[in-house]
């Protein structure tokens, strides 16, 4: 009788147990099944010197893109030129994206708003730090931005007129240093499909620069 009490406190005791691992398995499976799935991760969002440092000969776009985008971003420097301004510029103001260059392609907030608010871009200069050169960048946009320049724009003072089926604007500053030297500078920017394309210069704005790169990136 001894033994098949000992027998039968075990079989209890086992019982306990296994409903014990059962009971904390089920736990364990509501708790996992309640957690949310990981969210992802938010993206980190004028001097007459000639944006922030570039490397290298040439600079390849942000690798991301709006959804639904109908332009094209081009993927060097290079490829927003014709031949013919890409050799006028080569001669006349070398490099291309001189790391020392930090001159911005517009001063005005709506566009860098729009330009460093994490939009495909491309920023491409020309000349070395100094007070000769101009900064370029290429950035795609969508309707609802487009539209909202084409008011900011010339609110701001810039003088716009269509350009192949979009529209040109340009504003122009004349001034004198402070070592009474005449200086100068300007901004030149395109609004059209998918794109905008904004350029500031400073004594160094060569005849058709902005038509040209309208002209090779739309056609």
């Amino acid at each position: 009788m001894l033994r098949r009490g000992k027998e039968l406190g075990a079989r209890s005791a086992a019982r306990r147990i296994m409903v014990a691992v059962v009971a904390a398995s089920a736990v364990a499976m509501v708790a996992t099944g309640c957690q949310p799935e990981p969210g992802q991760t938010p993206k980190p969002s004028s001097t007459t010197s000639l944006e922030a440092p570039t490397p290298g000969p040439s600079v390849s776009p942000v690798e991301t893109e709006l959804p639904d985008a109908g332009f094209a971003l081009p993927s060097s420097c290079e490829e927003i030129y014709s031949a013919e301004m890409l050799a006028e510029l080569e001669a006349a103001n070398p490099p291309l994206n001189d790391p020392g260059v930090t001159m911005l392609s517009t001063e005005n907030a709506e566009l860098l708003e729009i330009i460093h608010g994490g939009a495909p871009t491309i920023r491409c200069s020309w000349g070395e730090p100094s007070e000769f050169g101009l900064a370029t960048n290429v950035t795609v946009i969508d309707d609802a931005q487009s539209a909202a320049l084409a008011e900011t724009l010339p609110a701001a003072g810039f003088g716009c007129e269509p350009l192949g089926d979009g529209t040109i604007c340009r504003i122009e500053q004349r001034g004198i240093t402070l070592d009474d030297q005449e200086y100068t500078r300007g901004e030149t920017h395109y609004l059209g499909e998918g794109a905008v394309v904004t350029t500031a210069w400073i004594n160094f704005s060569p005849d058709g620069y902005t038509e040209d790169v309208v002209a090779t990136l739309w056609g």
